[in-house]
């Protein structure tokens, strides 16, 4: 759906290029996550590949054609939900839906139904102004979603939510992945990316460090072992803690004595690696500065 090579980009006055030659691709009902902390330049790339910053260079086609190419029927396709809320305050959800799905002109959903996917069904008729930021975030959600896009933008999808309500957009995000919606997702938050992304980019200071799946990073940065916690057996009922390599453990000797011998045995659990501790391992930078 989308192929990118060799984007670079450099803001109007500035002196040093934002972005340094990036190359990517992104398959029909993938969830691709971009990640890297502000400044990396992820919402640069998002804003150029939905066409509002122009003048880049390299190549950037999606489905079949080149970015620049593309007129406006180009939004028929793709739906974009900024991290910014950015609604008609005076009007009511179920209103500021109603308008902007009237500027399509392909099939377009109920705005009763995407409201209750993002939770919202019972504010349908409450100004917006009247909002929380929480639910302005789900009604950009929303918003992005009534012309029924093939391909869909979502920068910090849950950030400002509280879990529950978290978790609805991920699940929904995951049930558009089920119907064929290709999906790009930017953010900072490792373990939104974890949960949803068929692969992650790892972006720092413009340059894409790596690209691969989360559990496939997991498997190559990750420390095979075992941990065991267990209490020493003595009066003074000390938790004890030891690593066994995972290859092998099944005739490892030292393993099977110690679940023996040991007074109690608290937890057994491989030592898995995180996408935070990956990303500072790979790129040397911090996510949130």
């Amino acid at each position: 759906m989308i192929t990118v090579k060799n984007l670079a980009y450099t803001y109007p006055g500035a002196e040093n290029e934002t972005l340094h030659g990036l190359d990517f691709n992104i398959a029909k009902g993938e969830i691709f996550g971009f990640l890297g902390p502000s400044g990396a330049g992820k919402s640069t790339t998002q804003n150029i590949i939905i066409g509002l910053l122009r003048e880049y260079n390299g190549s950037i086609m999606v489905m079949d054609r080149e970015v620049s190419k593309w007129g406006q029927d180009y939004y028929e396709h793709v739906g974009v939900s900024f991290e910014l809320p950015n609604h008609y305050l005076k009007l009511t959800a179920l209103e500021n839906l109603e308008y902007f799905r009237s500027l399509y002109e392909g099939e377009t959903l109920e705005p009763s139904e995407v409201l209750e996917w993002v939770g919202l069904e019972k504010d349908a008729d409450k100004k917006v102004s009247d909002f929380s930021k929480g639910m302005k975030v789900r009604l950009n959600v929303a918003r992005s979603l009534i012309h029924k896009p093939e391909i869909l933008f979502l920068d910090e999808p849950t950030a400002g939510l509280d879990p529950v309500n978290a978790r609805r957009i991920k699940d929904m995000v995951l049930e558009l992945r089920s119907r064929g919606t290709t999906v790009f997702i930017t953010t900072h938050d490792m373990m939104v990316a974890d949960e949803l992304c068929d692969r992650v980019a790892f972006i720092t200071s413009g340059n894409i460090s790596i690209i691969d799946s989360p559990a496939s990073l997991k498997k190559q940065y990750g420390k095979r072992n075992v941990r065991v916690e267990y209490f020493d057996g003595l009066a003074t009922q000390k938790i004890q803690c030891k690593e066994f390599p995972l290859d092998g453990l099944g005739d490892n000797n030292e393993f099977a004595n110690l679940l023996k011998s040991a007074g109690h045995v608290e937890s057994i659990h491989t030592q898995e690696t995180t996408l935070e501790n990956i990303f500072i391992q790979v790129t040397g930078e911090e996510l949130h500065k």
